[in-house]
C-alpha cells in the first residue's frame, strides 16, 4: 500500500495546484470582463485573433523548428553513443550537416536579417 500513498499524494497535490491556477485567475481577472475569454485572465484582447503577421516570422519559425529537432535527436543519440561507437558519431554529424544546409540555405535567403 505504500506506492499507493506516494502516488495518490502527487495527485493531490496536482489537483491542489490546478485549483489554485483557476482561483488566481479567477481573483486577477478585470471586472466587468467576461469570465470565458480565451487569454489574459479575461481581459480584453489587443488585436484580432487572426490577424495578420509579416512572412519574415514563418520563416525564423522553421529556423526554430530545425534547432529545436535537433536538440530532440542529439538527447537520445548522447545517451547511446558510447555503446554504439563511432557509426554513431558519422550519423550525428551527417545529421548535423544536413541541418547546417538548411541553416546556410536560410542565412542565404536572408532570414536572419531583421531589417
Amino acid at each position: 500500500m505504500q506506492p499507493f500513498v506516494a502516488a495518490l499524494a502527487l495527485l493531490g497535490l496536482t489537483a491542489a495546484l490546478a485549483c489554485g491556477v483557476y482561483a488566481m485567475s479567477a481573483y486577477t481577472a478585470l471586472p466587468g470582463t467576461p469570465a470565458a475569454a480565451p487569454y489574459l485572465s479575461g481581459g480584453l484582447p489587443l488585436e484580432h485573433a487572426v490577424s495578420r503577421y509579416h512572412v519574415r516570422w514563418y520563416v525564423i519559425t522553421l529556423v526554430f523548428l530545425a534547432f529545436d529537432m535537433e536538440m530532440v535527436f542529439m538527447y537520445p543519440w548522447a545517451l547511446v553513443v558510447t555503446s554504439v561507437g563511432p557509426k554513431a558519431v558519422v550519423e550525428m554529424f551527417g545529421f548535423l550537416a544536413l541541418l547546417l544546409v538548411g541553416v546556410l540555405y536560410a542565412w542565404r535567403e536572408g532570414a536572419f536579417r531583421w531589417a
